[in-house]
This record gives structure tokens, sequence and C-alpha cells, in this order.
């Protein structure tokens, strides 16, 4: 009985881990060539800046589709 109450708590806490653990994407400028790219992490640099109103986004295709609209990456 110990075992099987033991099993079922390590997945709990491993599976409320995995859920817990979301990724975030960022649209950033590289300031010396001017072209924007996304990003799972927000930049630390001085070399890259957020844009876009410094939106976080859910996904890397919902990111991806907002940098079409965002002005200081159009060409």
């Amino acid at each position: 009985m110990t075992r099987i109450v033991l099993a079922a708590t390590v997945a709990l806490v491993t599976s409320g881990a995995a859920i817990a653990q979301t990724t975030e994407y960022y649209i950033v400028q590289d300031t010396a060539t001017k072209r924007c790219t996304v990003v799972d992490k927000k930049p630390t640099t001085q070399t890259t800046v957020v844009v876009g109103d410094g939106k976080v986004y859910t996904t890397r295709t919902e990111a991806e589709s907002a940098v079409k609209t965002v002005k200081v990456c159009s060409p």
C-alpha cells in the first residue's frame, strides 16, 4: 500500500512540474542589423531589444505571425 501511495505522489509531483513549465516567446530586434527574430528567452544583452510593446506570446507560431505586424520589423 505504501508503494502505491508513494508512486502516485511521485507521478502527481512530476506531472505538476511539467504543467507549470510554460514557454514564453518574445519578438526581439538586433540593434546592429535591425532584423527581428522570435526567441524563447527574454534577452539580457544590449545588442537585442524586445519589440512589439514587450508583449509575451505563448506559442512560437503566434509570435512569428505577430512579427509581420510589428512596425519596426517591417522592411
